[in-house]
């Protein structure tokens, strides 16, 4: 698997760094301020800040990491480590909460602490407001658009401060009014302003602790499973859907698929749809998919289709497969291909274990008759007799096209070759047929066709014979 996309590596590396910058600004202000106004609710916020800002580096650290491609040690890749870095922030904002509650209870029970507020704590305030809704926005984007969980908790954590930073100037706000109208229970309103700042906190973190420890431990999101598990099922030649396994690194999913396709399908065509899956997958998800196939009969599988399967398992190619029924008898005729130069010993084996397979079906034929013919393995060379074999591809071509008159289905013959292989005379020709008839016509009529050119031509050892319909010539 190879790593993140150059482009979106540079956005999400820039956006992390421009968090880090801006956590070092609003740390330094934070902490100025707690200095001048001795408030509660600004060292939360400066505390809260000063964990954003190691978590920002975390972030920024975890992403060079995360976008690595695959290696030896790492085959899933490192995209966990956005996780772990998500994971490890949330446990930095619950500590800051931790701790702004147990101050605040210190202030409004046992100690109290002389608030001094002024407009300057508002304007650095007001400036921390608009750097954090900032700085805010941009990681969401980023996060959104790349699915990174690690921009995602430093969007949270600034999102967090917005609220935080609000509720702050509000209580300092109310310590003001309250020693401007002589209202000495409104000091407390620091305190609180601190515990409020600690619940957003802890609601906020909780919620992102749950998430980020779902994807450490590939835990799948609600509906994802179902929802590519019904994609596949739709998908051509999968007639059943056995199992769909996820995981999650980072911003990316690891897919396995096992689907049932029909046993009688060739390796192409398997390879095919399963591609044609992972594709459908990975419009859902941004995903590595593997798809595990695994062979099956249909549910209405006939006889003929079991014969092929039965075949196709023991690695033997077969054609010309007929099966007839006389009464309650059903007799199998067939013919087998296999090697050259096997011994007809050899040869025999085959045909019998492959006879044996067919007995053994549950709809068993009484009778196998099974005709072995060697398979082609080389490229015969024609002897040299082109001028005679030309004569008789005209002498053909000149016999078929005079028997429409006896086969209403043929038009005409044409494209007629002759050629000697081997001390054999080898005839290949097409003919035009009625466009309507069934191919079972169609064979039946060719059939009838090459045993009249035989007859007509006996120095003719094979003759094959193309069919095509009338109107596309």
């Amino acid at each position: 698997m190879s790593g993140a996309p150059a482009s979106e590596t540079r956005e999400k590396r820039m956006a992390a760094l421009l968090s880090v910058g801006s956590a070092t600004l609003l740390v330094s202000l934070k902490t100025f301020l707690v200095y001048r106004t001795s408030s509660l609710g600004v060292l939360s916020e400066a505390l809260h800040s000063a964990l954003d800002l190691v978590a920002a580096i975390i972030t920024f650290l975890s992403i060079r990491v995360s976008d690595r491609p695959a290696d030896e040690r790492h085959p899933y890749g490192h995209g966990k480590f956005e996780n772990f870095s998500a994971f490890v922030e949330t446990g930095l904002l619950l500590l800051t909460a931790l701790y702004v509650i147990y101050e605040a209870f210190q202030r409004l029970f046992f100690r109290s602490v002389h608030i001094q507020p002024s407009w300057t704590a508002f304007i650095v305030l007001g400036v921390a407001l608009a750097i954090d809704v900032t700085r805010a926005k941009k990681l969401e984007h980023v996060a959104r658009r790349y699915s990174s969980e690690a921009l995602e908790a430093d969007a949270l954590h600034f999102s967090t401060d917005v609220w935080s930073t609000i509720v702050v100037i509000a209580g300092i706000g109310f310590v003001w009014a309250g020693e401007a109208w002589n209202v000495p229970w409104l000091v407390y309103a620091d305190a609180v302003a601190g515990l409020v700042v600690a619940g957003v906190i802890i609601w906020v973190g909780s919620r992102l602790g749950m998430k980020t420890l779902d994807a450490l431990l590939d835990a799948v999101p609600v509906g994802l499973h179902d929802e590519i598990t019904r994609a596949v099922g739709r998908m051509e030649g999968v007639q059943a859907v056995q199992r769909v396994r996820l995981r999650r690194a980072g911003n990316r999913y690891f897919v396995d698929a096992t689907v049932s396709v029909p046993r009688t399908a060739s390796l192409e065509q398997v390879h095919s749809w399963s591609d044609a899956i992972e594709q459908r997958v990975g419009q859902i998800v941004p995903a590595d998919v593997v798809v595990h196939a695994e062979p099956q009969a249909p549910p209405a599988e006939n006889l003929l289709e079991s014969i092929r399967a039965a075949a196709q398992r023991m690695g033997r190619a077969i054609h010309d497969l007929s099966v007839q029924q006389q009464g309650e008898m059903l007799f199998v005729e067939l013919h087998l291909e296999v090697d050259e130069s096997l011994t007809l010993r050899e040869a025999h084996a085959q045909a019998t274990a492959l006879e044996e397979a067919i007995l053994a079906l549950p709809e068993h034929p009484a009778e196998v008759n099974i005709h072995i013919e060697p398979m082609g393995s080389n490229i015969a060379t024609t002897s040299s007799v082109a001028g005679e074999m030309r004569e008789l591809a005209q002498s053909i071509e000149i016999f078929v096209n005079g028997l429409p008159a006896e086969y209403d289905e043929l038009v005409n013959c044409h494209h007629v070759r002759a050629r000697q292989v081997e001390h054999r005379i080898l005839v290949s020709c097409h003919c035009l047929m009625k466009s309507d008839l069934s191919v079972t016509q169609v064979h039946d009529v060719t059939a009838a066709l090459e045993d009249r050119v035989k007859e007509k031509f006996p120095q003719i050892f094979r003759v094959t014979i193309h069919p095509e319909p009338d109107g596309e010539r």
